[in-house]
């Protein structure tokens, strides 16, 4: 009998509660917005005039009068990616804004340096044949210093056949002019590796040329002829 009693109360003391709650915000809404704030799960757990202190950091929302949603209000967590992303697409937007004052500058550049694409091709071609020139007297220098190396091989050679072991100056004397030859390697592999970047620069600035004068597909242009190897 007692449970039953119990049973019944109970349920309807959870109604009388509900009520005096609802009719507190709604008191509340008379004077102003109701604000229903959240917990660190997004879960909804409490409203009123103003958000409790331990809530301030979490999200929440205003309501109007009569319930409506009428603004969301973020988290401290939300305000802080948020700001990082703004911060991030303004650096963004820098970055696009000198890349293309850049491109403009060059464009501009390229227009007042060049009237036409042969004019182009013509200062590729004066390029590539300064490094020919210079990879030309290179290959002289490594080939003087292929001998060397080929002369002091020799000389420890007929040294060892006379049961003589390589002097002190012989073994200089072929390092100095192994290290001379392997110099001139890397020298030569270097040049070639800057006219390859060379060709690459000018058909990129012909290409461009020809976007800017409004032209169709750009034309290929004429590959010079490489400067025999000696």
């Amino acid at each position: 009998m007692l449970n039953a009693r119990v049973s019944i109360v109970l349920p309807a003391i959870a109604v009388l509660l509900a009520g005096i709650v609802s009719g507190t915000v709604l008191a509340q809404s008379k004077k102003g917005t109701i604000v229903c704030w959240k917990d660190k799960a997004g879960k909804t757990v409490g409203c009123g005039d103003k958000v409790p202190p331990e809530y301030q950091d979490n999200a929440a929302s205003e309501l109007s009068k009569t319930g409506v949603t009428r603004k969301s209000l973020e988290s401290a967590e939300e305000r802080e990616k948020r700001l990082a992303q703004e911060k991030l697409d303004e650096k963004e937007r820098v970055l696009a804004a000198k890349k293309a004052a850049e491109q403009k500058r060059q464009d501009t550049a390229l227009l007042n340096t060049y009237t036409s694409e042969k004019e182009i091709d013509l200062r590729r071609d004066r390029d590539l044949a300064t490094i020919d020139g210079q990879v030309t007297q290179m290959r002289v220098m490594h080939k003087n210093a292929a001998s060397r190396v080929a002369e002091v091989k020799d000389r420890i050679a007929t040294s060892a056949k006379s049961g003589k072991s390589p002097s002190d100056s012989q073994k200089q004397d072929l390092q100095r002019a192994e290290a001379d030859m392997h110099r001139h390697e890397s020298s030569i592999a270097d040049k070639e590796k800057e006219k390859e970047e060379i060709r690459a620069r000018y058909a990129a600035m012909r290409a461009r040329f020809i976007e800017l004068k409004g032209g169709g597909a750009p034309a290929a242009a004429p590959t010079p002829t490489a400067a025999a190897k000696k």
